[in-house]
């Protein structure tokens, strides 16, 4: 079976992690691109499981080389993501998902061919910024910086194929199963 390599976007504090692990859960055979990044690991992550943290240096070479298939600033750090990989894994015919931000989705869509771009939503600002502050990890003006943000995002989601909204995760995961074409025969017993 052939799928069509899937975008995921929303706003930080969204829930697109949570959704993602479910879904995997349900499905491992379904591949999350790892990305690069030159920001620092939060308590727990792991190098080349949650991102593979890269130096300044390294991450310029990446886009000299047109080793990214996207890439974006997102506060202090730059993000990409290894085109080697998707490719490779689309070859395999593997259902990838590309978990990034809005910038990066908007240069993916213009690059590739064939996509589908699903924007996550939260039900609602004040939703997101309690998700944020539930996190422990944001002070309040980054999470002052990161809802401005959100709502820049939010105001561009029309750009994208579909639109989720993160009330209930089990529900996101169901319309994101339904998206993709993922069947039960892929699902883990």
């Amino acid at each position: 079976m052939s799928f069509t390599p899937t975008v995921l976007v929303g706003p930080s504090g969204v829930g697109k992690g949570t959704v993602l692990a479910s879904l995997c859960a349900r499905f491992p055979n379904v591949w999350l691109s790892v990305s690069v990044t030159t920001r620092h690991p939060r308590p727990g992550e792991m190098n080349g499981q949650h991102y593979y943290f890269v130096s300044e240096e390294e991450f310029d070479n990446l886009v000299e080389s047109d080793g990214l298939l996207e890439w974006a600033r997102y506060q202090s750090a730059r993000y990409g993501t290894p085109r080697a990989e998707i490719e490779q894994k689309v070859a395999e015919g593997r259902a990838v998902i590309m978990e990034v931000e809005t910038q990066g989705a908007l240069q993916i869509m213009a690059r590739l061919d064939k996509v589908r771009t699903i924007f996550l939503m939260p039900p609602s600002l004040a939703e997101l910024e309690s998700r944020l502050r539930g996190r422990g990890t944001e002070s309040d003006e980054s999470i002052k910086l990161r809802l401005q943000i959100a709502k820049h995002e939010m105001s561009l989601m029309d750009e994208f194929d579909h639109i989720i909204v993160n009330s209930e995760v089990a529900v996101a995961v169901d319309e994101l199963v339904n998206l993709i074409g993922l069947s039960t025969g892929e699902q883990l017993d």
